[in-house]
């Protein structure tokens, strides 16, 4: 039976493996289980489809390997200012490629008193004005395949749980070590109190 102290180690590290566990596993879900979870001010069905088709096309300011329709405002408050741009397009009639194509391209002047350019403009932004008018170029389009993201992902969990399996082996070892000199040199302390013993009784 394992010392108590032992048995908390054991189940110390356990916890500590569980952990990272969980968080590989989350941290390497695929984007998609997330690509749909934005939220939208458009109310008609066919809108609001324009709008996901777009901003699942179109990435994340601020994080590349995102698309922008899973780019909150607490990651992103640029991303969230175009997802309410983007919008207005819909509004205006404007349809999926359309969009897609201005964005990457530019969507001129004609959007200059647009809230959300205006807006840009008087916080001194001009360079997201500028991307707007004259385009972003073909590094505003999602990259559909994330998978080496995930790859680096799982490689980081791994490496973890490796370094925390080799700490624990360690822990157990010293301990071990430690809990078999203890016993040796009790045994060797006993014998040589009872040698003692004999000793003493031979002599009397």
């Amino acid at each position: 039976m394992l010392p108590s102290k032992n048995r908390n180690r054991t189940s110390s590290l356990g916890t500590r493996i569980s952990f990272v566990l969980g968080l590989v596993l989350f941290l390497t879900t695929p984007s998609f289980l997330f690509s749909q979870k934005t939220t939208t001010n458009l109310k008609e069905e066919s809108q609001i489809q324009t709008f996901l088709k777009v901003t699942e096309k179109i990435r994340c300011i601020c994080l590349p390997s995102l698309p922008i329709q899973s780019c909150s405002f607490n990651m992103c408050a640029a991303s969230s200012y175009i997802k309410t741009f983007i919008e207005n397009r819909i509004k205006e009639g404007m349809g999926e490629e359309e969009i897609i194509s201005k964005m990457e391209n530019g969507f001129g002047t004609s959007v200059l008193q647009d809230p959300i350019v205006l807006m840009f403009q008087e916080n001194g932004n001009q360079g997201m004005v500028d991307s707007i008018v004259y385009g972003f170029g073909t590094k505003i389009l999602a990259k559909p395949d994330d998978t080496w993201i995930n790859a680096t992902l799982l490689g980081i969990g791994v490496l973890g749980l490796y370094g925390i399996y080799r700490y624990g082996t360690k822990k157990s070892k010293e301990t071990s070590s430690t809990f078999d000199n203890s016993s040796k040199e009790t045994l060797s302390s006993t014998t040589d109190a009872i040698k003692e013993k004999i000793r003493k009784f031979e002599e009397s």
